[in-house]
């Protein structure tokens, strides 16, 4: 095992041997007196297209896992709830069959599994970020044809069906989503529901909706309109738009915004539609270049830079909650890397790493525009009964962790306020703004936090190509400690630690691993701790040398 601490003079002196290799040897320094905000749990949310693998055997033991890691509830936003079917999994494709129509016309109510869905997240102390979509067949304006049956390398548009359109009859649209609200207030109870947060639709300026923007707010505004009149102090909030930064995604934001200050209420005829959290999505684009994956931040962190500076210029909304309904590496979970080789990056650390950088940049965007940042949800789960490690953007593959939920471990060790950092190595973030990490020395950054009595350094080797380097030492000086004696315990996602990849390649990458197997993938997809260790801490002051791998991740933990 790779050695991370080494207190004897060879760690310096490989250090200086090795300081050619880059123009600045990495330095970051802490100062726990020096905070900034609270450690808000923007990371904290979760997402995913296929509502049904939420009660299934490996979804149900991932967000057992999920809630597990976080100190405070879990947030959860899945598509399809509304959507008429059999309740049967596939690929982009989810149902629960919520509401047909007798012989008559007559609505018919049916919560069975939509009941099994938000039981999985209440029973584990986690919380529907509830998604009021997408339209029932019976309701469909063009219900044929309904069911897709969408594979990894179909154009994406193929999943685009009846569900897609707007509603026939706004009054039992209306009428539905007050029965559903009305039947989980009396289900759930009042305070916890008044707890969840609810949104209409996904990416109306996309493929998802095939109205026009008047017939989406008018759907909008009905939807909230039956929310409303069930539970008057529900939160709603919209519009999930695509590609933010886009001169299209601004026209349609801002004219949601726009209607619901002061446009006409479709559904009420009064000025104005409810609007209590505003959400958009936020999404990168790697590609292959000479054979080899490039990551490209930019465009998502120039997707929330936009959104937040939308929110903030509405004296209406700045100070409304802001949920990035998906925020991502790119667009298409689903989307392998056997058909997408550019999503090669999914199983090994470079996914650990970029998630790491670029949740430190996005609390960045929000300290510079003063947005109320509430949620940043990681479209990221799990695709049941598929082959082992396929490429999918998943947090897991049957039940084993992948090493990017292990930095959702580090950040639910991670709370009380977040500190001022310095580094040499940690590239600005109007250059990300402007070109990723693209440079010839990797982002070496870290995100800290300080509690009554521990503190929290998480470090990262970043870099968009998915392309060696060496292992590099970084001198971390954690200033104004409040005590003489330390509890260290140093955690790490690498090559050798808390990576159930390399070990399963290690083994020969089998498709139908034994027990014994599955037993050493599912420990070896834990997050490890490395280093555990007593200090004594003089002039309150600490240095501390860590060896770093590219795309490697670690969490310095100091309790006293």
């Amino acid at each position: 095992m790779l050695k991370l601490f080494n207190y004897c003079l060879a760690v310096f002196m490989f250090q200086f041997l090795t300081q050619a290799l880059y123009a600045q040897s990495p330095e970051i320094t802490v100062d726990l007196k020096q905070e900034i905000a609270p450690m808000t749990p923007v990371w904290a949310w979760f997402g995913y297209d296929e509502p049904n693998y939420t009660y299934m055997k490996d979804g149900k033991k991932l967000l057992s896992e999920i809630a597990a890691l976080s100190p405070v509830p879990v947030y959860v936003r899945t598509h399809s709830m509304l959507v008429s079917g059999d309740g049967v999994a596939a690929l982009k494709w989810g149902s629960t069959n919520a509401y047909t129509e007798d012989a008559n016309g007559n609505p018919v109510y049916n919560w069975k599994i939509v009941d099994s869905i938000f039981d999985t997240y209440v029973s584990r102390g986690m919380k529907p970020l509830a998604q009021i979509g997408f339209m029932p067949e019976a309701l469909s304006t063009h219900p044929t044809p309904y069911r897709h049956y969408w594979k990894p390398g179909d154009p994406y548009t193929d999943i685009i069906t009846g569900w897609a359109y707007p509603p026939k009859d706004y009054d039992k649209w209306r009428k539905l989503v007050y029965e559903w609200v009305k039947h989980s207030v009396e289900r759930y109870g009042k305070k916890e529901v008044e707890s969840w947060y609810w949104e209409v639709w996904n990416e109306p300026n996309g493929h998802y909706w095939k109205g026009t923007r008047e017939e989406f707010f008018k759907m909008y505004d009905y939807a909230a309109d039956g929310l409303k009149q069930a539970l008057p102090t529900a939160k709603i909030g919209g519009i999930n738009i695509a590609g933010t930064k886009g001169k299209g995604a601004q026209e349609w934001t801002n004219d949601f915004i726009k209607h619901c200050i002061s446009g006409t209420n479709y559904a009420t005829g009064k000025i104005g539609s409810p609007m209590d959290a505003i959400l958009f999505h936020a999404k990168g684009s790697p590609k292959l270049v000479d054979g080899s994956v490039r990551m490209n931040m930019a465009p998502q962190l120039n997707d929330i830079e936009t959104g937040f500076k939308l929110t903030m210029s509405y004296p209406e909304t700045k100070n409304l909650p802001i949920i990035i309904g998906e925020s991502d590496p790119e667009g298409c979970a689903a989307c392998g890397m056997a058909t997408n080789p550019e999503n090669a990056y999914r199983n090994g650390t470079m996914y650990s790493s970029y998630t790491a950088a670029s949740f430190a940049r996005k609390y960045i965007l929000a300290d510079q525009t003063k947005a109320n940042f509430l949620g940043a949800v990681s479209w990221s789960f799990e695709f049941e009964d598929q082959p082992w490690f396929y490429g999918f953007r998943d947090l897991a593959t049957n039940g084993v962790d992948k090493p990017v939920l292990n930095v959702f471990r580090m950040f639910g060790m991670m709370s009380g306020k977040r500190l001022a950092v310095k580094s040499n190595r940690m590239y600005p973030i109007a250059e990300v703004l402007k070109s990723s990490v693209r440079g010839t020395q990797s982002d070496i950054g870290a995100l800290a936090t300080k509690d009554l009595k521990s503190a929290a350094v998480m470090v990262w080797n970043y870099h968009d190509d998915d392309k060696s380097g060496p292992v590099e030492t970084v001198n971390i000086t954690i200033e104004n400690i409040p005590a003489k004696k330390l509890a260290l315990n140093i955690y790490l996602i690498d090559k050798e630690n808390s990576n159930s990849y390399e070990v399963w390649k290690k083994m020969g990458s089998p498709q139908n691993p034994t027990q014994q197997q599955i037993d050493t993938l599912e420990k070896s997809g834990k997050l490890k701790c490395v280093l555990t260790k007593k200090l004594k801490i003089n002039s309150a002051k600490a240095v501390l040398p860590l060896k770093l791998e590219r795309q490697g991740v670690a969490l310095v933990k100091l309790d006293w």
